[in-house]
């Protein structure tokens, strides 16, 4: 299956999981609401997976990077959603992706890689919507999607190391999402109370945990084995035109003006990648489990 292709239902699954979480911050906080998505998601991680009997994945410094990857990766969702709290989405989102344009500039190999990522980041700025008007608080939302944009790129250049260390990407992926969730509990498991006394919150925030975080970051586990690390961070790009496309199909809310121009920007760039990266040597095939 084409990356583009998996990126687009990484990202229905993304918007589904959204949905959920939002009707959720009236109850949990935010913060708390993100670290549970990782936390469920890793329990049922390592119970498909048990990476345990995969011997490669617990060689020391593969390890450290496993580690560090889900640290990072847990850090970017709680900031997120902290942000969104205090933000304007379209503007989270538009500040959010600074992340992966500066690992495609630094890392791009060429200038398709540099152009493509510069016509990605204008049209998801058209498509995000960016307002200015931000509120009085909005300095927490400004330091929180910062920490985000940061991570974000982080995530790109680990999550790439520990999808092409061999290991089965899944494995991988299962101990770098407990790690991240047992380093950020101290600081949000708190907050997590009233999912322990209501069965329906449970389900609701396991249904997050598949949907935002289990099915997309398996994904992008894959496409990360086949692509280098700039033009995977060109494809992150379709996740807010596949958002745009999903809201016209299925709410009627259809893209005009500006919106329409940054959807034809973000599939060019996505093209100029796809005919930068024919030449490329293909990636290893994953390790069985």
């Amino acid at each position: 299956m084409p990356a583009p292709l998996l990126f687009v239902l990484s990202g229905l699954t993304q918007y589904v999981g959204a949905a959920l979480a939002v009707g959720l911050f009236a109850v949990l906080p935010a913060g708390t609401v993100a670290w549970l998505r990782v936390a469920v998601a890793a329990v049922l991680l390592l119970a498909w997976r048990r990476p345990w009997r995969v011997r490669d994945l617990w060689e020391p410094r593969r390890l450290r990077v496993t580690v560090l990857f889900g640290v990072v990766l847990a850090t970017m969702n709680v900031t997120f959603y902290i942000a969104i709290e205090h933000l304007p989405l379209g503007t989270a989102v538009a500040l959010e992706f600074l992340g992966p344009v500066v690992v495609a500039a630094v890392t791009g190999s060429g200038w398709r890689d540099r152009v493509a990522i510069g016509i990605a980041a204008l049209g998801v700025v058209l498509l995000a919507g960016v307002s200015l008007d931000t509120g009085p608080d909005a300095v927490t939302g400004l330091v929180a999607i910062g920490a985000a944009a940061a991570c974000w790129g982080a995530y790109i250049v680990l999550g790439r190391r520990v999808a092409r260390s061999g290991a089965p990407a899944a494995s991988g992926l299962a101990v770098a999402m407990a790690a991240g969730a047992v380093v950020l509990a101290p600081l949000l498991v708190g907050g997590a109370g009233p999912v322990l006394h209501d069965a329906r919150l449970a389900l609701v925030v396991v249904a997050i945990a598949v949907c935002s975080s289990l099915v997309p970051y398996v994904m992008e586990q894959v496409v990360m084995r086949r692509v280098s690390t700039a033009t995977f961070a060109i494809l992150l790009a379709l996740l807010p035109a596949t958002a745009a496309v999903v809201g016209a199909v299925l709410l009627r809310q259809w893209p005009h003006g500006l919106e329409l121009v940054g959807i034809v920007l973000v599939s060019g760039a996505i093209a100029l990648t796809a005919r930068g990266d024919e030449g490329d040597a293909p990636a290893p095939p994953p390790a069985s489990s």
